[in-house]
Order: C-alpha cells, then sequence, then structure tokens
C-alpha cells in the first residue's frame, strides 16, 4: 500500500510517469524503506497505463460485489414480530432491575 500510495502522490503532484526511484525519495523522506521487489513489480504493471482510468475499472469492478449491508437490512423484514418481543423483555429486565436496586438502598452502606 505505501508504494501505491507514494505513486499516486507522485501522479497528484505533476509526475506522469513516477519511476522507482522517484517512489523510493517520497518514501524515504517519510523514513519508510522500499521494497524493491514489490516496487519494481509495481513500476512494470503500471507502466504505459492511466492511473485514473485503472482507478475506474478497479471502482466498477467493486461495485458488482456484494457487501454486508443488504442481508442486515434483510433479516428484520423476515421476522416482524421479533422487535415487539425484544422489547418486551426490554421492559421486563429494567422492571427487574429496579427493584434489584431499591433492595440495595437501606440506608446504610457496607463501607460506611
Amino acid at each position: 500500500m505505501r508504494h501505491i500510495a507514494a505513486y499516486l502522490l507522485l501522479q497528484i503532484g505533476g509526475n506522469a510517469s513516477p519511476s522507482a526511484g522517484d517512489v523510493k525519495k517520497v518514501l524515504s523522506a517519510v523514513g519508510i524503506e522500499a521494497d524493491d521487489d514489490r516496487l519494481e513489480k509495481l513500476i512494470s504493471e503500471l507502466e504505459g497505463k492511466d492511473i485514473n482510468a485503472l482507478i475506474a475499472e478497479g471502482s466498477a469492478k467493486l461495485s458488482s460485489v456484494p457487501s454486508g449491508g443488504a442481508v442486515a437490512a434483510a433479516a428484520p423484514s423476515a421476522g416482524g414480530a421479533a422487535p415487539a418481543a425484544a422489547v418486551e423483555e426490554e421492559k421486563k429486565e429494567e422492571k427487574k432491575e429496579e427493584k434489584e436496586e431499591s433492595d440495595d438502598d437501606m440506608g446504610f452502606g457496607l463501607f460506611d
């Protein structure tokens, strides 16, 4: 990720085709050592390609990946009575807690 981030920073800064040396220079400026193998692979994969087109293509691919949001939204619709039962349980628990609290307060404390 650090190599890609440095590459993108160089692109935003106006360097249309950053070299491995450019990326190393950016990383060394913030005290990070570059992994030569990964950096060379990144540079060779991105050579001659438009980074904006690659990002757009990747975004299109990610949009087809299902996320967990749809499953969570479908679960409540499957059991309509479940929320009402949960509310009743919460009320019962609150009543029990109130009763317990009133038993604890008998006018004196444990460490008085």
